[in-house]
C-alpha cells in the first residue's frame, strides 16, 4: 500500500466549490504534462466548470484532463492521461484530452524533452486521480450516509454493495466539490492496475491521418500576412546592408526590414541560440511571394568580429558566453581536435593508478572514434503565428519549451511577460531543435512591426543552414592489459566543438580499479544544442565499440565481458559517484541474450550487441546485418529496456523502433560538413536520410518487466544503436568502423550503400 501527501507544493490543488451544473472541477498543478482523451468517448456534458490546470467532471460523468505539455510524438498526450484515469477508477472511453496553453502561474512544468514526462509525472498524476476519486467517495459516503470504507469505484461507478446503491461519477460530482481535499491518499498497488500496461490507441491518431487542424502551419486568421527570413550565408558572417527596392516591386511583397532578437543589455538563458541575432525578414500577401523575393533580393554581407554577451549557464549561474570570429571549416575542425586529442584535457574522474598501470602494462589498446555535426531535419519546417497588437501579443507555434523563451520574447518586444500569450500546437517532429524557439521571436517582432498577425515559415534550407546542431566529438580508448590478456586500467579522453561528450559517471567507470576520464572543448560560432540523448548519442557508440574489440583481443564474448564488468560494479564497487545500477544493467544485456538467441545465431548472419544507460533507463540492443547483393542490410534489431513501469507498451515499443531507425539512419549516413562556415548541404538532395527500404526488417523490443517508477524512454534506445549496428558491420565485412557514418567506408570497401 502506497499513502501519498496530497499537497506536493503551495497550489497543488484548488477546489471549485459551488458548482452550479453538477461538475466537479480538481485543479492539479503538475498536470501540466497530462493529457487524457479517447475515441469512444461520452458526450461532451451539458455543463461543467473549467480552470486552466485540472481534472473535470461533467455531469454525464465525462472526465477532462488539459495538458500543457506540448506534444512533438512522443505519445505523452496519450500515456500521461492513463495514469489519471487509472487512479481515478474511471473508464477510458469517458476521458477527454485538451491541450493547454502556456501559463506559467498556473503549471509547474511546461517543457517537452529530456525523456522525463512521464518520469516527472508518475507521482503527481497517480495523487491527483487518487485525490479526485477521494472525494467522489466522500461525496458518496455522505449523500447515501454510509461509511466511506464501505464504497468501491470502478470504470467510473461508485457502488454501496450492501444497501445497493449506485452511481456513475458525474451525478456526484457537484458534493464532491463541496469536501475537503484529503491530506493523504492511497495509490492502487501495481498488480492492481487495469489501465496502465494495456496499450491505448494515440488519442491525436485519428485527427492527424484525416488532416485535422493540429499543427500551427495549419492556422489562419482574416488579414493575416505571410513572412520569410533570410540570415547570413555562413556561420561567423553578419548583415552589412541590403537594397529593399530589389524586391519593393515584386508581386505581394508588403515591406522588407531587419530584426534584431536580442537587446544590448539581455542576459540570454541556456536555450537562446547564438545563431545569426540580426536576419532580414520579407513580407507579403501569400507565402509563394514572399520566397521568390527572398531569391532575388539583393544583400551584402561581412564578417562578424568576435562577440561575447552574459548568458545563464545549466544551474542558472550566469557565464560570459563568447562566439569567436572566422568562417570555420570541417578539414580545419579536425585538425584542431587531433590536436587536442594529443594533449592532457582536464581529468574529469580518476581511479587508482591508471598511469602507472598504463607504464607497466603488457599491451596497450588504443582507438579513437569521431562523428560529425548532425542535423535535426524534423520533418515539420520551423514555422510560428505571431500577432503583436500595442502592448499584447499571441503567439502560436511549435515549441517544446515555452517557458525557456517567454523572457526572450519580452524583452525583444518590451511588453510584460503577463501581456505575452503562448499557444501550444502539436510539433511535427522536435529531438531538441524546438527547445530553441528563436522562430517564435523573430515572427513576433515582424508582426509588431507591420502591425498584423503574420505567419512566418522556415524553408529547409533555412532550417538546415541557420540550425542548432548536434556537435562534432571524437574520442580516443585506450587499455592497459597484462600478461595474461587481464584488463587492469581503462583511459577515455573526448572531446568536441564546442564541448565534451564525456559522462565521467557512467559504466565502465566504477567496474575497474584503474580508470581516467579526461574531456576539453574547441569554442566555434557554430550554433550546437540539444539532439536525441546529447552527449550519449556520440560516446555510447565509441564507447561501446571500443569495448566490443576489447572483449575480442581478450578472446571473450562481447556479452559476457560486459557483464563481468557490470558485477564488478554490483559487488565491489569503485568510487562512490557512479550513477547506474549495475544490476539493472546486466538484466537488459541478460534480456537482450536471451530474446535474440545470441549464442545461436542463423547462418550468414552477423551480429553486433551494446548497451547503455542514460535518461534513467537502461538499454541492450542486438543489430543483425545480412550482406545480400554486395549490400549491407540489417535484418533484424532486438532491443531489451529497463525503463521501469511501462505505462503503454504499443506506444513504448513504437518509441523505441523510431529511436532505432533514427539510429541507424544517422549511423550509416548522417554528416554535415562546413566549408569556410557554409554548411555542405541545405535539403534532403544531399543530407542523405534512411529510407523505408533500408530500416530494418524486423525490430522487437522487450521490457523488463519490474515495479520500479517509470523513467526515460524516448532517447535512451538511440545511443546504443550506433555501436551495435558497428560492431554487426565488423563481423560482416572484416573491418572496425571508427569514423560516423559508416556509409562513405562501406562504399570504398565495395559495398553498395
Amino acid at each position: 500500500m502506497t499513502i501519498v501527501n496530497t499537497k506536493l507544493n503551495r497550489r497543488s490543488f484548488l477546489k471549485v466549490s459551488a458548482l452550479a451544473g453538477g461538475g466537479m472541477v480538481l485543479s492539479f498543478s503538475w498536470l501540466a504534462g497530462c493529457k487524457p482523451t479517447s475515441k469512444e468517448m461520452l458526450e461532451m456534458p451539458k455543463e461543467w466548470f473549467e480552470l486552466n490546470n485540472f481534472i473535470k467532471i461533467g455531469e454525464n460523468g465525462a472526465v477532462t484532463l488539459y495538458s500543457p505539455n506540448p506534444e512533438f510524438g512522443s505519445n505523452v498526450k496519450t500515456s500521461m492521461p492513463m495514469i489519471l484515469a487509472e487512479e481515478l477508477d474511471t473508464d477510458w472511453k469517458n476521458v477527454f484530452v485538451e491541450q493547454a496553453d502556456f501559463y506559467p502561474e498556473r503549471f509547474d512544468r511546461q517543457f517537452t524533452g529530456g525523456s522525463q514526462g512521464i518520469r516527472q509525472g508518475w507521482t503527481p498524476l497517480r495523487t491527483a486521480g487518487a485525490t479526485a476519486r477521494a472525494m467522489l467517495v466522500a461525496a458518496a459516503a455522505q449523500g447515501w450516509n454510509v461509511p466511506a470504507s464501505e464504497i468501491t469505484t470502478a470504470a467510473g461507478q461508485i457502488e454501496h454493495k450492501s444497501s445497493g446503491k449506485k452511481a456513475h461519477y458525474g451525478e456526484m460530482a457537484s458534493l464532491a466539490a463541496t469536501m475537503e481535499v484529503p491530506e493523504e491518499v492511497q495509490l492502487k498497488e501495481i498488480k492492481d492496475f487495469k489501465i496502465i500496461g494495456n496499450s491505448k490507441k494515440n488519442v491525436d491518431g485519428v485527427k492527424i491521418l484525416t488532416g485535422k487542424l493540429l499543427f500551427s502551419l495549419d492556422h489562419k486568421v482574416e488579414g493575416m500576412k505571410y513572412a520569410a527570413i533570410v540570415h547570413p550565408p555562413a556561420f561567423g558572417m553578419k548583415l552589412k546592408s541590403f537594397d529593399k527596392n530589389s524586391v519593393s516591386d515584386m508581386p505581394g511583397i508588403l515591406d522588407v526590414f531587419s530584426i534584431s532578437l536580442f537587446k544590448d543589455d539581455y542576459q540570454r538563458n541556456f536555450f537562446d541560440t547564438t545563431t545569426f541575432p540580426e536576419i532580414i525578414a520579407i513580407v507579403g500577401n501569400s507565402t509563394w511571394e514572399v520566397m521568390q523575393a527572398k531569391k532575388t533580393l539583393k544583400v551584402e554581407w561581412e564578417k562578424a568580429p568576435e562577440s561575447t554577451f552574459p548568458m545563464a549557464g545549466r544551474g542558472g549561474v550566469t557565464v560570459t558566453a563568447t562566439v569567436p570570429a572566422g568562417l570555420e571549416n570541417t578539414s580545419s575542425h579536425k585538425e584542431r581536435m587531433a590536436e587536442f586529442t594529443a594533449k592532457q584535457g582536464n581529468i574529469l574522474r580518476k581511479d587508482g593508478d591508471p598511469e602507472g598501470e598504463f607504464n607497466k602494462a603488457a599491451k596497450i589498446i588504443e582507438r579513437t572514434y569521431t562523428a560529425p555535426f548532425l542535423a535535426h531535419n524534423t520533418m515539420e519546417p520551423m514555422n510560428c503565428f505571431a500577432d503583436v497588437k500595442g502592448d499584447k501579443a499571441v503567439i502560436y507555434g511549435p515549441t517544446q519549451a515555452p517557458e525557456f523563451i517567454m523572457g526572450t520574447l519580452a524583452q525583444a518586444l518590451e511588453i510584460p511577460r503577463e501581456n505575452i500569450q503562448i499557444n501550444l500546437s502539436r510539433m511535427g517532429g522536435g529531438f531538441g531543435r524546438r527547445a530553441y524557439s528563436h522562430h517564435m521571436v523573430e515572427a513576433a517582432l515582424i508582426s509588431q512591426k507591420v502591425q498584423a498577425p503574420v505567419k512566418m515559415v522556415y524553408t529547409r534550407e533555412d532550417d538546415m543552414t541557420a540550425g542548432v546542431y548536434r556537435p562534432t566529438y571524437t574520442a580516443t580508448y585506450r587499455a592497459a592489459l597484462d600478461e595474461n590478456n587481464n584488463l587492469t586500467a581503462l583511459h577515455v579522453k573526448a572531446g568536441g566543438i564546442p564541448e565534451t561528450p564525456i559522462h565521467p559517471n557512467r559504466f565502465p567507470a566504477g567496474a575497474l580499479d584503474n580508470y581516467l576520464a579526461e574531456g576539453w572543448d574547441i569554442p566555434s560560432n557554430i550554433t550546437i544544442g540539444a539532439f536525441r540523448a546529447p552527449r550519449s548519442n556520440f560516446i555510447a557508440g565509441a564507447e561501446q565499440s571500443f569495448l566490443d574489440e576489447l572483449a575480442e583481443e581478450m578472446g571473450k564474448d562481447p556479452i559476457d565481458f560486459r557483464l563481468e564488468l557490470l558485477k564488478r560494479a554490483e559487488t565491489n564497487p569503485v568510487g562512490s559517484n557512479n550513477d547506474y545500477d549495475p544490476k539493472r544493467y546486466a538484466g537488459v544485456l541478460e534480456l537482450v541474450k536471451e530474446k535474440s538467441n545470441w549464442n545461436s545465431p542463423k547462418d550468414n548472419v552477423h551480429r553486433g550487441v551494446s548497451a547503455y544507460f542514460c535518461h534513467n533507463s537502461y538499454v541492450a540492443e542486438v543489430v543483425d546485418t545480412v550482406i545480400k547483393d554486395n549490400k549491407p542490410v540489417v535484418e533484424n534489431v532486438y532491443a531489451a529496456v529497463d525503463c521501469g513501469v511501462v505505462v503503454n507498451p504499443d506506444a513504448a515499443a513504437n518509441m523505441g523502433e523510431g529511436a532505432i531507425v533514427d539510429g541507424i539512419g544517422n549511423a550509416f549516413f548522417g554528416e554535415l560538413a562546413f566549408e569556410n562556415g557554409v554548411p555542405t548541404k541545405s535539403n534532403f538532395d544531399k543530407y542523405r536520410m534512411i529510407r523505408q527500404k533500408e530500416s530494418p526488417k524486423k525490430i522487437e523490443v522487450h521490457f523488463v518487466q519490474n515495479n520500479e517508477d517509470p523513467t526515460g524512454l524516448g532517447e535512451p534506445l538511440f545511443p546504443p544503436v550506433f555501436a551495435a549496428l558497428a560492431n554487426s558491420l565488423y563481423k560482416a565485412t572484416g573491418k572496425r568502423y571508427y569514423e560516423q557514418p559508416f556509409a562513405p567506408q562501406l562504399e570504398m570497401q565495395n559495398l553498395k550503400m
